[in-house]
Parts: C-alpha cells; sequence; structure tokens
C-alpha cells in the first residue's frame, strides 16, 4: 500500500483516540460549548486548509500549465495573497453583522453556507466544459471568501461569551478550541491532499465542501437543542422587537441579499494583485485608525487604554502571519523542489507536508493549555505581550533550521534533508500555539463588550494584511532565470536568501522592539493578564 495513504489512515486513527480523551479530561474544566464549537470550527477548517493545501499547486500545475515556470508562480501568488487577505478582510464586516443586525448564530450558519457552496464550485470546475474557466474558478473563490467573513470572528468571539473576562480558564480554553481548528486542518491536508494530488484534484475540493457541511450540521444541532446555548448568540434586542432595519428590509434578508452582491465584485478583485495591495493598505489604515480614535477619545480611560494594546498588537501580529503564511505559498514550492521526500521508497507529495504544522498542535496545543493555567496558579505566567515576544522568536528560530539546513546540509542534489522542515515545522508551530489562541482569547478581553465582534474582525484583518504582504514576500522566491528544468542547487539559493532575510532578520527584529514595549503594553491592559 502507498505510504501516504498508510500516513492518512494512521492519521485519523490517532485523530478518533485523541479527541476523546482530550474532551474527557477537560469536561469538568469546561464549558460544553467549548466542545460545540470546537467542532463545528474542526469541520470548517478542514474545508479551508484542504483546499489550500491544493490551491498554489493546482494553480501552477494545472491552471497556468501552459505558462513559463517563474510566470506561473508569480501570478499563483499573486492570486493566492489576494484570496488569503479577502479571506481575512471580511470578518471585519462579519463580525460588525453579528454585533448590529443577527447575532453570532444566524451569521455563523450563512457563512459556511455559502463556503460549502465555494467549494463546491471549486469541485465542479472539473467538468470537461469547465476546466480551466478563470471566471468561474474565481467565483468559487469569492464565496468561500464572503462566507469566511461571516464565520471565521464570529464563532470565536461567540466562545468568548461563555466566560468571564478575566476567567483562568480563557487562554486554555481557546488553547483547546485552537487544536479543533488545527485537527481540521491536519486531516484535510492528509486527506484532501492526498485525494487531490493522487486521485483527482477536484474530488479533493469536494471533500473540502463536505467538511464544511458536516461543520454546519454539529453547530445547528447543538445549538438548537443545547440548554448551554439558550440566549446565547441571538439577534440584538432591536431587531427582535422590529425596531432596526437594514436597507428598509428586515436585516436578515438584508444582508443575504448584499453578501450575494458580493461575490462578484470579490470574483474580479482576485485578479487585481496590486490594487488589492493599496486597497488593503486603505482599509487597514481606516479601521486601525477608527480604533485609535475609539480609544483615545472614550470617556473610560480603562477601556480605551485596553483597545490600545489590541491595535499595538495587530502590527506584531501581521509580521508574524505574513512569514508563518509561507506554508501554503512559497514553502509548499519550496518542499516540492528542494526537500527529499522519499521516505521507504516512496515520495510525499508536498501537500502533505502541511499537516505537520496542525498535527503538532494537536499534541501541543493541551501541553500549552496545561503550562498557562500551572504558571498562572505559582503567579509566574507570562502577559499577553511577552506571550507574542516568544511566538515570535520562535518563528525566526524555525526559518533559521531550514536556513541552516539548505547552507550546510543539502545535498549535492540541493535538496535539503526532511528532518529539517520538520523541525522548522515544530518551531513554527510552538510559536504559532504562544500567539494565535492568546490574540484572540485577548480580544475577547480587552474590547467592550458592545464591538468584541468588530473588533475580532478587525484582528482578522491583521492576518489579511499579512497574508497579502505572505504573497509578495513569496514572489521574491521567483526568478526570470528559472525554469521547469532548473536545477535544485539554484533555486536552494534563493530560497534560503529570502528566508534568512524575511524570516529571520526581520521577524527577529520585531521581536526584539515588542521585548522594549512589554512594560507599557502590561500597564495598559490595567490588570487583565
Amino acid at each position: 500500500m502507498d505510504i501516504t495513504l498508510w500516513i492518512m489512515i494512521i492519521g485519523w486513527a490517532f485523530v478518533l483516540i485523541w479527541v476523546p480523551f482530550i474532551i474527557y479530561t477537560n469536561k469538568d474544566t469546561h464549558p460544553k460549548a467549548l466542545f460545540v464549537l470546537f467542532f463545528a470550527e474542526m469541520w470548517e477548517r478542514f474545508s479551508y486548509y484542504g483546499m489550500r493545501a491544493l490551491l498554489v499547486l493546482y494553480m501552477t500545475k494545472v491552471l497556468f500549465i501552459d505558462l513559463a515556470q517563474n510566470v506561473a508562480e508569480t501570478q499563483a501568488y499573486g492570486i493566492y495573497g489576494s484570496y488569503t487577505a479577502m479571506v481575512y478582510l471580511f470578518p471585519v464586516l462579519g463580525g460588525l453583522v453579528a454585533d448590529q443586525l443577527l447575532g453570532f448564530k444566524k451569521t455563523i450558519i450563512w457563512g459556511g453556507l455559502l463556503m460549502a457552496l465555494g467549494h463546491f464550485t471549486l469541485a465542479l470546475q472539473g467538468f470537461e466544459n469547465l476546466e480551466g474557466n478563470m471566471p468561474f474558478f474565481f467565483a468559487a473563490l469569492a464565496l468561500i471568501i464572503v462566507g469566511n467573513g461571516f464565520f471565521k470572528p464570529n464563532i470565536s468571539s461567540f466562545l468568548g461569551t461563555f466566560y468571564d473576562p478575566n476567567d483562568a480558564r480563557k487562554d486554555g480554553a481557546f488553547s483547546i478550541f485552537y487544536m479543533g481548528v488545527n485537527i481540521g486542518a491536519f486531516l484535510s491536508t492528509l486527506t484532501c491532499g492526498y485525494v487531490g494530488q493522487q486521485i483527482n484534484w477536484h474530488y479533493g475540493f469536494g471533500l473540502a465542501g463536505i467538511g464544511m457541511l458536516l461543520g454546519l450540521i454539529v453547530f445547528y444541532v447543538f445549538t438548537k437543542s443545547s440548554k448551554d446555548f439558550e440566549g446565547k448568540g441571538i439577534e440584538p434586542e432591536e431587531v427582535r422587537t422590529g425596531e432596526r432595519k437594514f436597507l428598509g428590509m428586515k436585516p436578515d434578508i438584508g444582508i443575504y441579499v448584499i453578501s450575494l452582491l458580493a461575490v462578484p465584485v470579490c470574483a474580479f478583485m482576485l485578479d487585481l494583485d496590486e490594487f488589492m495591495s493599496g486597497a488593503l493598505i486603505v482599509v487597514s489604515l481606516l479601521i486601525v485608525g477608527y480604533l485609535l480614535y475609539q480609544a483615545l477619545t472614550t470617556k473610560n480611560r480603562v477601556e480605551g487604554q485596553r483597545l490600545l494594546v489590541v491595535v499595538v498588537l495587530f502590527f506584531f501580529h501581521a509580521v508574524f502571519w505574513a512569514l508563518f503564511e509561507q506554508a501554503g505559498g512559497s514553502l509548499t514550492i519550496f518542499t516540492d523542489k528542494n526537500v527529499d521526500r522519499f521516505v521507504g521508497g516512496t515520495e510525499i507529495p508536498a501537500s502533505i507536508f502541511q499537516s505537520l504544522n496542525p498535527l503538532y498542535i494537536m499534541l501541543l496545543a493541551p501541553l500549552f493549555s496545561w503550562i498557562w493555567l500551572r504558571l498562572n496558579k505559582v503567579g509566574k505566567e507570562p502577559s499577553t505581550p511577552m506571550k507574542f515576544v516568544l511566538g515570535l522568536t520562535q518563528l525566526a528560530l524555525g526559518f533559521g533550521v531550514i536556513v541552516l539546513g539548505a547552507k550546510f546540509f543539502a545535498g549535492g542534489d540541493g535538496l535539503v534533508p526532511i528532518v529539517f522542515l520538520a523541525l522548522m515545522y515544530l518551531l513554527h508551530t510552538t510559536g504559532e500555539l504562544s500567539l494565535s489562541p492568546i490574540g484572540l482569547s485577548m480580544v475577547t478581553k480587552l474590547s467592550p463588550a458592545k464591538v468584541v465582534g468588530f473588533v475580532m474582525g478587525a484582528w482578522f484583518l491583521s492576518i489579511a494584511l499579512a497574508n497579502k504582504m505572505a504573497g509578495l514576500i513569496g514572489t521574491l522566491t521567483t526568478s526570470e532565470a528559472v525554469t521547469d528544468d532548473t536545477p535544485a542547487e539554484m533555486t536552494l539559493g534563493i530560497y534560503s536568501e529570502t528566508y534568512l532575510i524575511w524570516g529571520v532578520g526581520v521577524v527577529g527584529i520585531a521581536a526584539l522592539i515588542l521585548l522594549f514595549l512589554v512594560p507599557l503594553l502590561r500597564k495598559w491592559m490595567n490588570g487583565i493578564h
């Protein structure tokens, strides 16, 4: 049997044992709602990461197969950057919709439906008359973008409503929730990656859509039947009484219409790389400016200072994800070209290696959750800004490992031993666990209660900006001199130089700057750890 298929089977078996164990060991510590939202997010991430594992490879190997290699890669990175940027840009609006109009439950369900439709549309492109049809391809991505805007920020914000702002369990809860995110990512990169690359690209995209539907079913059934969700995530009072309209219509109808109209607009913008870069900068400045205005003019000085912490960490969060997100872009192509992927005589598909990050998170998230609680009890838990410093430092070390492997341990064939890739993903993962779930928890702690959905959306905007930056950084690994016949030893130098400058240098400097800001940010948090 193919070793890749064995890896997939073992991965599924491990998850079927691991998830019940985690739920059982935490059931008396956390509310049941955590595990419901854990499952819903797990399947939603199955859909997103299953598609992401295939996207750049699909574009370079199928959609742009007739173009020169460097042109195909540059175009793929541009579309990938615009797509992932908009995926994290739209949550700003999705959070606002939940806060002001639909509530968390309805917004999450509508977003999930749009995403499932987008994945199935990608799968349909496998039909002969649609293969290579770029407008159809862009429409599929646009459905996922708009749907994710409604789903992504609100399920995280919804979880925050089940804990008090300074509840010592909160960072641990978000670490467990984050593990659910990554179980979905782990299973999808194994399954959709294998099916897409080894059997049929469009079957892989179709599996991603099935994952999204499963997530919706889990969420809908339990939020309807469980008493834990009564009175939670519903529409604001003004909407329930009919006092608040949207464009003269019932808010839910108005939102459904507007979001469908947004799909062709997003599809059109996906192919406008330079415009997207400019638009993201303008939107980011406007929203960050608005948050600064709120923080500096609010009558509640404590709330204002706490909001300032979110704004400052916004930029360091963006730096982290701009380099981390090379995993879905340049690092996947690097793995395809410059990593010795033979194990037991079988060459493992490049997309499968994206499963290392979620696998490590599955194993380490419970440990990190326990560590934060343990350190909290003895008064030694690092503050949120200090955890961000740790996250950035580990990200830089991860890129340092891959540069070390490229410069000193690559063979004459230009291939880096697989152990360096595995170690890089391990350090990136520990960095992610020190920063990402902590950031989600922080937003629910430091945001004023009435706008937590909007602030969470703004937080995801930093990832939108980062993903566009990631696409631009990815293009630095391309060259006009690189063709299909270019030897691996030449491409190795291009990748290692880019990762040394950006992954080690820029990220390391950012970590050092933030370290100096930690005392001030802790003061502004006003007692929230």
